[in-house]
């Protein structure tokens, strides 16, 4: 069987017959023409250097598929990612309680199935707290890391291509957690949100716990304001007066390092309003600010350095090794291109922003709305509007060979991706252009804005 990586976690093991299966399915639906070549099959026994090549295949051919936007976001794929990974853990499809955390820590417990998608599970959290349906498309469900104290840190957005369920039962650790939150940048959308007495609710709950966490930042004068609005239960004012503030709607990451401005600096990461907030700590102890602007990332990629455990127990995001990177391509100025990088466990989660950043900004441009952003389910499964042109990711093949331990090279695909031809960058060095996130919202700098 060979090992599927998703998110740097191991999602699935799957045999070569089921593979074939899935390519022939494929080319039953979208035909032969739009379904790329499958590697063939072998009359005899392969030699270790052939075993190998097919992994290289199978995995070009995984990538080639995701990378499709008909292909990639198809409930056929979709739905032999999820299988795929309820039989691997080997889960049985029975009706179970799960528990998703509320921003203020308050339990939502649904009765689901093991077997529902990521979609049916927020449906249901949706369907509890009395959220209308027209506002399920603002909120996502998010995979946490506990502390202790109560405090999270973001593992990833839950995927249309895994089952919620199986993804934290598979962790076997009691510290992973899964979570309701809004899933968009723009603040002006909570307007749409606070029509409604739930959503309102929500936002509230998620506005009081990023306070309280020190996300957004708060002085006296606006902290004695805001207990005042709450005394009240004045909770659109609150939220208004929250707008106003720094960091409000980003997303702060866990403490990492950084080689901007020089190798080696400490950083502390925020995501929000188009951006990717740097609180850097200098070698001289100095603390410098600085954001970097989404419309000026060319392009990004996320990788991994170290060798990645063959087996279960090796890949889960807690005890994994795998050090992560994010690295982006800055327009610094008018002709100068530098790489920036972040080393961080949460590279993944980084990109899933600055992806959905473009994303949102891409449906603005051409004149959407968030709303459209999702479409209800047509034939039982969710599509993405087509203002989104969603290009998929590539999940990741281990070599069958148990002796081996390869190097992983995660996918820097991980939500929908829009793509362009980028391999001709002088700066990319020899990493092929497969590598990256192109960002079709990147704009140059022109003169009057230097």
């Amino acid at each position: 069987a060979y090992n599927i990586h998703v998110n740097g976690v191991l999602h699935c093991r799957v045999r070569y017959s089921q593979l074939l299966g899935l390519h022939e399915q494929l080319r039953k639906e979208y035909g032969a023409n739009v379904v790329p070549a499958f590697p063939p099959k072998k009359i005899f026994t392969l030699t270790p250097a052939e075993v190998e090549q097919r992994r290289e295949q199978l995995e070009k051919y995984m990538q080639a598929v995701r990378q499709d936007p008909t292909l990639g976001g198809s409930e056929t794929f979709n739905s032999f990612l999820r299988k795929a990974q309820q039989e691997t853990q080997q889960i049985p499809t029975e009706e179970v309680v799960l528990e998703v955390l509320l921003s203020n820590g308050q339990k939502v417990k649904v009765t689901i199935l093991t077997s529902d998608q990521t979609e049916d599970v927020l449906e249901a959290v949706a369907s509890k707290l009395d959220l209308p349906d027209e506002l399920i498309g603002y909120f996502s469900l998010f995979l946490v890391r506990q502390a202790k104290d109560g405090a999270f840190s973001f593992v990833r957005k839950l995927q249309e291509f895994e089952l919620p369920y199986v993804s934290v039962a598979s962790l076997h650790d009691p510290e992973f957690r899964i979570i309701l939150r809004k899933s968009y940048w723009d603040s002006s959308y909570d307007d749409d949100v606070m029509e409604h007495r739930v959503g309102l609710n929500l936002l509230y709950v998620q506005t009081v716990s990023d306070i309280e966490h020190g996300w957004i930042l708060v002085n006296k004068e606006q902290h004695r304001q805001l207990k005042s609005l709450q005394e009240k239960v004045s909770k659109k004012e609150f939220i208004r007066l929250a707008q106003t503030l720094k960091y409000y709607g980003y997303l702060k990451f866990d403490p990492c390092v950084t080689d901007f401005p020089e190798k080696g600096c400490h950083v502390v990461v925020s995501a929000g309003n188009n951006e990717l907030n740097f609180q850097v700590r200098l070698p001289n102890e100095q603390i410098k600010e600085g954001s970097f602007k989404v419309t000026r990332m060319r392009c990004w990629r996320v990788t991994s350095s170290v060798p990645m455990s063959n087996g279960p127990s090796g890949s889960s995001p807690g005890k994994s090794e795998v050090k992560l990177e994010l690295a982006f391509e800055y327009l610094m100025s008018k002709d100068r291109l530098q790489w920036v990088t972040i080393t961080s466990p949460q590279a993944i989660m980084l990109s899933i922003c600055l992806q959905s950043m473009v994303d949102e900004l891409m449906v603005k441009k051409s004149g959407g709305s968030i709303r459209k952003l999702f479409r209800r389910r047509a034939n039982g499964a969710l599509r993405r509007s087509d203002s989104q042109q969603a290009v998929k990711s590539p999940p990741l093949l281990d070599s069958p060979d148990a002796s081996r331990e390869p190097m992983a090279k995660l996918s820097s695909k991980l939500t929908s991706v829009s793509l362009r031809g980028i391999s001709h960058s002088s700066s990319a060095n020899d990493v092929g252009a497969n590598d990256f996130h192109g960002n079709y919202a990147f704009e140059g700098i022109g003169d009057e804005d230097l």
